[in-house]
């Protein structure tokens, strides 16, 4: 017998609307930033609105999660314990934390999830998770496949990863350098975004190596190749990155993984998709099309050199062509795509150094007029296209719609009829109609079948009408209607009351922490962290950087290399660097150390 699992594509919504269309577009779960404590803290709802987006969830089976993984404040404490309270009462499906301090507090019978901020990287700490009482665990984005695999070959919860959008540089929760230099921190929702700014690399003599690049700033990622083997690794959660991004984003990119995935599911039986219904599309899905910095794999395969957006923090969207020639008021390109009047084209000018927009205001053959000044642009120069008019103005209106196959079946009764509805998932209903029969003259199976098949707005989709009477019944069309218009909306009350939220009783655990001694690190904010690590066999050393700052303490941790991707790589490269040791990287005032572990493959920033 073949062992089934659910397979979830979880889609960001920075608000109701996004997590609607979220749903209507594929997705099998979204989350969403509670009102307060998330880690985009600009992007907070309202508790109305993120239980309208349960209701509407619900009834394709589709979960919410709701983020709540900032690091707290003692005074902050209670609220946050009221706020889960009221998130479960508003039907949400987990809460996904960072700070171990809420696992003291009185908790509802509601999942939880640990957070990327927790920095779930080895089978120790996920299997610490798990014994904690957490539901499912996200996985850091540095992880290869292989060590993916390890972990999931070594734990029994369900397990999360992403699979697209914007990459920190750091492993998460391991970034310091905003709070450092800002008083902003990433851990408390408030990251200043230091990593996408340029800066020269310069040698300990101030020999300038490169000047004014963007030396900590990722590409995108983009697994969508990879999704069969991550699922085979082990992941049931494929997470899309983005409760920042606007709603052309989520309906593109979830669509596109839902195109992906589906076909997957369509040869292998022994993974199942986690929600009901079917997305139809008015577009074609084009993840060129939608916001990125070029993509990249990132550490699945292990390292490579071309992870950084080295040029431009800044979407550069999908390539066109190269610039054939260039004129007073309009230039020529090379490539087949097709432009229309309103694209945005951007490319690198200054020489090299800059990336410089331009709107397409006019057409004519290969002869792109833009409105503004082109001067920048060169004969050879590559243009990419950053916005298609056309496709946004698709996306701008209805672009999906969901539907839940539905068979009826109209029966007689001694007293009248029943109508029977069962859906894809067998949910059913049943409306009873007492009522006198009269024979008809002539045949009504063909009126019968059409107003039961109507199924108008609703989220449902009669794929088949089944009439099981002795006579030929005179049913008016009037009543067919509001029969169907009954029977529906039951098997709509019975859809989301059968949806079933994951009952999770939290109880006080001692079980070992697999480190010892507890630095700022640990991202201890509260006693109650304080008393949750103690309890569980751990000393704290250091309370969170951002209770009381560290001096000469490494701000950033990543396994983003800029050696190894320069080429001076001293385990994978015969070229010797020239320059001396330490390197900085500099960006005005600032002047950020670089300190290279070897032997972990692992890069620390300082700011000196």
């Amino acid at each position: 017998m073949i062992k089934v699992r659910k397979i979830e594509l979880l889609a960001p919504a920075k608000n109701l609307e996004c997590g609607i269309e979220a749903i209507n577009h594929g997705a099998d779960a979204v989350y969403i930033g509670a009102p307060k404590f998330g880690a985009r803290s600009a992007v907070g709802n309202s508790l109305e609105d993120i239980h309208a987006l349960a209701q509407y969830a619900h009834q394709f089976d589709a979960r919410v999660y709701v983020a709540l993984n900032t690091i707290l404040n003692d005074t902050e404490l209670t609220e946050a314990e009221s706020l889960i309270w009221s998130l479960y009462k508003a039907g949400v499906d987990a809460i996904i934390i960072q700070d171990m301090g809420i696992l003291m507090l009185d908790l509802p019978p509601i999942p939880l999830h640990a957070s990327t901020q927790t920095d779930n990287r080895t089978v120790e700490k996920v299997q610490f998770m798990a014994n904690a009482g957490f539901s499912q665990v996200v996985l850091a984005r540095e992880l290869t496949i292989d060590e993916i695999k390890r972990i999931a070959d070594n734990v029994s919860v369900s397990l999360e990863a992403f699979v697209h959008g914007a990459l920190c540089v750091c492993y998460s929760g391991q970034c310091y350098l905003s709070e450092a230099i800002s008083k902003r921190s990433a851990n408390r929702g408030a990251c200043a975004q230091f990593c996408r700014l340029p800066y020269t690399l310069v040698d300990s003599d101030d020999e300038e190596i490169l000047q004014k690049k963007h030396l900590l700033s990722m590409k995108d990622l983009n697994l969508s190749e990879q999704l069969e083997e991550i699922m085979d690794a082990g992941v049931s959660s494929l997470k899309i990155e983005g409760r920042l991004k606007d709603i052309q984003y989520v309906k593109n990119v979830v669509a596109y993984y839902r195109q992906k995935l589906d076909c997957i599911l369509s040869r292998r039986q022994e993974y199942i998709r986690a929600s009901a219904g079917k997305s139809t599309y008015t577009f074609k899905p084009d993840l060129d099309k939608s916001f990125n910095r070029s993509y990249t794999q990132y550490f699945f395969n292990g390292r490579t050199p071309d992870m950084w957006s080295l040029d431009t923090p800044k979407s550069v969207g999908e390539p066109i062509g190269k610039v054939k020639d260039v004129f007073d008021r309009f230039f020529t390109l090379s490539g087949t795509k097709k432009l229309n009047n309103g694209d945005g084209l951007c490319f690198m000018g200054n020489n090299n150094k800059e990336l410089f927009g331009i709107r397409v205001n006019r057409i004519d053959g290969e002869k792109i007029f833009p409105a503004e000044n082109h001067v920048q642009i060169r004969k050879g120069t590559f243009v990419y296209r950053n916005y298609d008019h056309e496709f946004d103005k698709v996306l701008n209106k209805k672009s999906a719609e969901r539907k839940i196959n539905v068979s009826i079946i109209l029966s007689e009764t001694n007293d009248g009829f029943i109508v029977y509805a069962e859906d894809e998932t067998g949910i059913t209903a049943q409306h009873d109609i007492n009522i006198t029969k009269e024979v008809a003259q002539k045949d009504q199976s063909t009126n019968i079948s059409n107003n039961l098949s109507k199924a108008g707005n609703t989220i449902f989709e009669v794929s088949e009408v089944k009439i099981n009477t002795s006579q030929n019944w005179f049913i008016p069309s009037s009543l067919l209607s509001e029969w169907r218009r009954v029977l529906l909306s039951n098997l709509l009350i019975n859809r989301i009351s059968s949806h079933i939220i994951e009952v999770v009783v939290h109880e006080p655990t001692n079980h070992p922490f697999p480190v010892k001694d507890i630095t700022y690190l640990g991202n201890v904010m509260n006693e109650r962290g304080r008393r949750f690590y103690e309890l569980h066999q751990a000393n704290i050393s250091q309370m969170a950087f951002e209770k009381k700052s560290i001096d000469n303490v490494p701000l950033m941790f990543t396994r983003h290399c800029i050696k190894q991707s320069m080429g001076w790589c001293p385990k994978d490269s015969k070229v010797t660097m020239q320059y001396k040791e330490p390197l900085y990287i500099v960006h005005n005032d600032t002047r950020l150390r670089l300190e290279f572990d070897c032997r972990k493959c692992e890069m620390k920033v300082y700011n000196d």
